[in-house]
């Protein structure tokens, strides 16, 4: 055994990378055409533990769905996954460690759907120019959202600017409102 103590006699100029001599087809799973499916419905523990599967190359996808422990249906769709989203989702457990947990990672595919119909309500009633500021937003994190595995390190001081109200409900009324003190400030004039 060591029975040296302390800090490392020597730091590592950079970080390991497990596909550093080979190139990788940007087309298979896990390339920049073709990133891995977002974590969803996991505990934050077993996030972390799936992630590292994925930075240091250990990560295997699942070719096929498998089975489910609980209602023994082909409907795992993730790979380390035990439980199906919806058995999960009904018992309030990690689908990989079938946990209780109060909190789960991620968001459902109804969460989603349910997200993007309130945004194109709201690019409706938002006028052309908030409109297109919206719609470039939402291609900008599509596009980051791929890109997550990346650590980036960015600038976030404008961080809030965008949309400086909660919802955007708010926003769009926000946005109603400055049109009416602009036609009112016109017709002043």
């Amino acid at each position: 055994m060591a029975s040296r103590q302390g800090p490392p006699k020597h730091q590592n100029k950079y970080a390991w990378n497990p596909n550093a001599n080979h190139k990788k087809n940007e087309t298979e799973v896990g390339g920049k055409l073709r990133p891995y499916a977002e974590i969803t419905g996991v505990c934050p523990r077993c996030k972390d533990q799936i992630d590292w599967k994925r930075r240091y190359g250990k990560y295997k996808p699942l070719v096929e769905p498998a089975k489910c422990k609980k209602c023994t249906k082909r409907a795992v769709r993730q790979a380390y996954h035990s439980l199906c989203s919806g058995c999960a989702k009904e018992q309030n457990v990690c689908a990989k460690c079938c946990c209780k947990v109060n909190r789960t990672v991620g968001r459902d595919i109804s969460e989603v759907e349910a997200e993007r119909k309130e945004l194109e309500e709201a690019i409706k009633n938002a006028r052309e120019r908030d409109r297109r500021t919206l719609i470039r937003a939402m291609n900008n994190k599509s596009k980051t959202e791929h890109a997550e595995d990346v650590p980036q390190i960015g600038d976030r001081s404008r961080e809030g600017d965008l949309f400086p109200v909660s919802s955007l409900d708010e926003y769009a009324e926000l946005a109603r409102q400055d049109d009416d003190d602009v036609a009112e400030d016109f017709v002043c004039k």
